[in-house]
């Protein structure tokens, strides 16, 4: 039985430059991604597979084709509704952890709910923690912790405002291959408990192995697709 779609892209096309100068990093493409589903984009540099995520995840729009998530017309609304559809629909992890220096562990995880103006709920704050198993670093600061600990809690502010999906760009680009192992296993831990759907963007074969789905990008389209039984 396939699970719900969440998100649907249809003949998205997103363009930089101009004349001569002019590259399409995203040319037709299409694709669903269904609740509880870890699916990995990959590619060489330059195949379009990071602008493919910034559009699926609202941080970018494309220049013709449609987005929809959680049934609302991503391509149709107003940049400040994006902007509010990012802080509680979305979760972002990025490769350089893009964790606030002068704010301690707790207070980067709470960071997007307190940007929204409201306040974080111990409860649901220490959940995470347990989940990323990072409770014990709660007060250290970024330059406290390892590469490890740093995306730990990028990864725990993506998911505390437990969003339908966690876009991630490389997010084990700068880790060596026991944490990166470590962080796909938190990914799937996280699946598990919050039906979380994970669209991640990597140039690892290994990582790509462990998706629910494979998708190759070359030239701005899908080239191959492997899809793993739900």
């Amino acid at each position: 039985m396939q699970k719900e779609i969440i998100i649907s892209a249809h003949e998205l096309t997103k363009t930089f430059g101009k004349g001569a100068n002019r590259i399409t990093a995203v040319d037709g493409v299409s694709l669903d991604v269904h609740k509880g589903e870890l699916v990995a984009i990959t590619g060489q540099s330059g195949s379009g597979k990071s602008t493919l995520l910034n559009l699926l995840g609202g941080l970018d729009k494309p220049d013709s084709g449609s987005i929809t998530a959680l049934g609302e017309e991503l391509t149709a609304i107003k940049d400040s509704r994006l902007a509010e559809y990012r802080r509680r629909k979305s979760g972002f992890v990025f490769q350089f952890y893009n964790l606030i220096p002068v704010l301690n562990v707790e207070e980067n995880i709470a960071l997007p709910i307190h940007l929204d103006g409201k306040n974080v709920s111990k409860k649901e704050l220490d959940a995470v923690l347990k989940l990323l198993g990072i409770e014990d670093r709660r007060y250290h600061y970024a330059n406290q912790l390892s590469g490890g600990q740093q995306q730990r809690v990028s990864i725990a502010r993506a998911i505390i405002n437990k969003p339908p999906c966690i876009f991630a760009d490389e997010p084990t680009g700068n880790l060596d291959s026991k944490n990166s192992r470590e962080i796909i296993s938190l990914f799937k831990r996280i699946i598990a408990a919050m039906g979380t759907a994970v669209v991640l963007v990597t140039h690892d074969g290994s990582i790509a192995a462990e998706a629910d789905r494979v998708i190759t990008m070359s030239d701005g389209k899908i080239v191959s697709e492997r899809v793993r039984s739900f």
